[in-house]
């Protein structure tokens, strides 16, 4: 099984050049394969892996991740022609998957109305950035990614550079339009200071960078008196169950959201049945009814 490991380079470049993965995700293969020759080197036996792995103190979720790692590259290895016998007993560990924790409606207004800052320009600066998460759903490094030219105002639309370098065009409510187009050109022009295409313009003139949407939501999280800084895929699962409960299809959440699996979407689906099994104990009279003690 060791001499398998010849075909790391080969592997790494499908995954950056043809697969489109980005460096952290390609780096993050290494690393988990990395553990898997470590594994080799004491023994042979796959069926040990989980034993193994228990031992270097990786949770449930790391360990199906080394896994599914070590799955995608022994699969590239039997399309080069190998033997790979041990792949069919590789199975990762059941995950329990936990529902997505949400923004809610009330959770934004109240970013919303205190991420105030030193002047109006970078006021509305920080409320633009949060209507773009709140209503594209995008992840936050979609977000710091999104140019001037990425906008089109005829139709209505952004285009969200996803997983992959996948494009998709993200429709725009009337309010966001109006505000991104108010922003475009009343607020930028006065924050830009270097050549940048970006919409988005950080204190020092630039495109901001993934760490300045965290600090600036951790400010505004604690100026609205959140116990913990609300994160920026919280502003995606609250987009996904709002437009679920809104009356949305699946499909069109799939879209937006970029998943390249229906089966990902569909996890927002438990996420409006717990709220509806909720709203049906407070407000349905059966639920005020009690067993009579005395019978």
């Amino acid at each position: 099984m060791s001499q398998l490991l010849h075909h790391w380079v080969g592997f790494f470049d499908e995954l950056q050049n043809v697969r489109g993965r980005s460096l952290n995700t390609v780096a993050a293969y290494r690393h988990d394969l990395e553990i898997y020759e470590e594994f080799l080197k004491k023994q042979d036996d796959i069926s040990r892996i989980h034993e193994f792995l228990s031992k270097r103190e990786l949770g449930v979720r790391s360990q199906a991740r080394v896994i599914s790692s070590i799955r995608t590259y022994l699969r590239y290895c039997e399309r080069l022609g190998e033997k790979v016998p041990n792949l069919k007993l590789l199975r990762p560990p059941k995950v329990k998957v936990n529902l997505p924790r949400v923004l809610t409606g009330d959770e934004f207004r109240r970013l919303y109305d205190s991420c105030h800052a030193d002047n109006s320009y970078r006021t509305a600066r920080n409320q633009i950035t949060l209507l773009l998460l709140y209503g594209l759903g995008c992840r936050v490094s979609e977000l710091v990614n999104l140019d001037t030219h990425d906008y089109n105002q005829t139709e209505g639309w952004l285009k969200v550079l996803g997983k992959g370098g996948k494009e998709r065009l993200v429709p725009l409510t009337q309010h966001l339009q109006r505000e991104l187009e108010d922003y475009l050109k009343e607020v930028r022009t006065h924050l830009v200071k270097h050549k940048t295409q970006s919409i988005l313009i950080n204190d020092k003139g630039n495109r901001p960078s993934r760490v300045d949407i965290w600090r600036w939501l951790s400010v505004w999280s604690a100026a609205a008196g959140f116990d913990a800084p609300i994160s920026p895929h919280k502003f995606r699962h609250g987009c996904a169950t709002a437009l679920l409960e809104g009356g949305a299809d699946l499909r069109s959440i799939q879209m937006i959201l970029g998943h390249s699996s229906i089966q990902t979407t569909q996890i927002y689906t438990s996420v409006t049945g717990h709220k509806i099994r909720d709203e049906v104990e407070k407000h349905h009279p059966l639920s005020k009814i009690r067993p009579d003690s005395s019978v």
